[in-house]
């Protein structure tokens, strides 16, 4: 059954980056991180992928993800600019920048995705957008060992009303990397709102 996953790795004091918004510490294992089984069966699930514009500029050249990215399938990108020159795209690849909101976001990688997975990387922002939302099915969160102390927190202004999770799984890692993966309970959520 296809679902929205939602994910990113964060240090033990819930930072997904440093005061400089630099991630570098928290992929100090990347070459392994990418190669876990978490992430090996997070490729082979995921029909589709929804980011926000901080993220896919971190990509310094936007023609970067035809030939590199680790997800090649549709990619959605929530922005409030649609650039000038389109990115490179291939058979498999291609890239929608929405400008309506997070739920139309998920709604079209749903659309492309078929009964495969969306995955939602981040940022930070994009996740808290689809959390508020009720948009997210599962949640999976990676921690890095490390203290960061400041930065931008993943977990920041959520909502006022609380958000109930299942766990699902839990994996030690290379690099000290703890995998968690959380069932979101929205009907538990939405009777408690209530």
């Amino acid at each position: 059954m296809s679902k929205v996953v939602a994910g990113m790795t964060i240090s033990l004091d819930g930072f997904v980056c440093d005061s400089r918004g630099s991630i570098t510490m928290l992929y100090s294992d990347f070459e392994s991180f990418l190669g876990s089984e978490p992430q090996r069966e997070s490729f082979e699930r995921t029909g589709a992928v929804v980011m926000g514009w901080n993220a896919f500029a971190m990509a310094t050249d936007p023609d970067w993800f035809s030939d590199h990215y680790e997800y090649q399938v549709p990619i959605f990108v929530l922005t409030h600019h649609i650039p000038v020159k389109h990115p490179r795209e291939t058979e498999k690849l291609t890239i929608t920048f929405v400008m309506d909101g997070a739920e139309s976001a998920i709604h079209q990688a749903k659309s492309a995705a078929g009964d495969q997975d969306v995955t939602v990387i981040g940022g930070a922002n994009t996740i808290r957008q689809c959390l508020k939302a009720s948009l997210v099915d599962e949640l999976q969160i990676d921690i890095m060992p490390i203290l960061l102390g400041s930065g931008l927190r993943l977990f920041e202004d959520i909502g006022f009303s609380p958000i109930l999770l299942e766990r699902s799984d839990l994996a030690d890692l290379p690099a000290g990397r703890t995998h968690l993966k959380f069932r979101v309970l929205k009907q538990a959520t939405e009777e408690m709102r209530g």
